[in-house]
């Protein structure tokens, strides 16, 4: 750890970098937790059920 810590303390600017890592983290949640909340009913359900629907085209049985 000590070497990370000697080899980072080198950077100039280094300080920003966390800050930075921080708001994309929280943007990243915060636009997944818009999207989840203004995403249609049907679309939800039709998503929901995406890995169920069989195609008759594709199934050779």
């Amino acid at each position: 750890m000590k070497f990370a810590k000697q080899y980072l303390e080198s950077i100039d600017g280094v300080e920003i970098y966390p800050i930075i890592t921080l708001l994309i983290f929280f943007s990243f949640f915060v636009v997944l937790f818009w999207w989840v909340f203004t995403t249609s009913k049907q679309q939800s359900k039709a998503m929901s059920e995406m890995p169920l629907e069989t195609n008759p085209k594709d199934n050779n049985q």
